[in-house]
């Protein structure tokens, strides 16, 4: 899991938000929990991360690779206008498209 500090929350409250698969941190970027374009870049890289970990215990090569996709996507689209993170996606995927040259 990742654990992200709520951003809302400052200078209020110190709260965190734990995030589970990379659909829970998109939901964590997409309602501003996370802000900030630098940090919404690292969170959507922990947040496929973690899914990587989710995924590997549960499918195949196929299955992983087909689901870090569309894990690629939910967190795309959880900011749209995030240049860092569209940058840090990318560049996972291109280290994923590299992987499947391998098989």
């Amino acid at each position: 899991s990742v654990v992200l500090l709520d951003q809302r929350s400052i200078p209020r409250r110190i709260e965190s938000l734990t995030c589970r698969s990379a659909s829970e941190v998109s939901e964590a970027i997409r309602f501003m929990v996370v802000r900030g374009a630098p940090a919404i870049a690292i969170a959507g890289s922990y947040g496929l991360a973690v899914e990587a970990q989710r995924l590997l215990e549960e499918t195949d090569r196929t299955q992983y690779l087909s689901g870090l996709d569309n894990a690629i996507a939910v967190l795309r689209a959880s900011r749209p206008t995030a240049v860092n993170l569209f940058w840090a996606m990318d560049r996972m995927a291109r280290v994923m498209d590299s992987a499947r040259r391998t098989e």
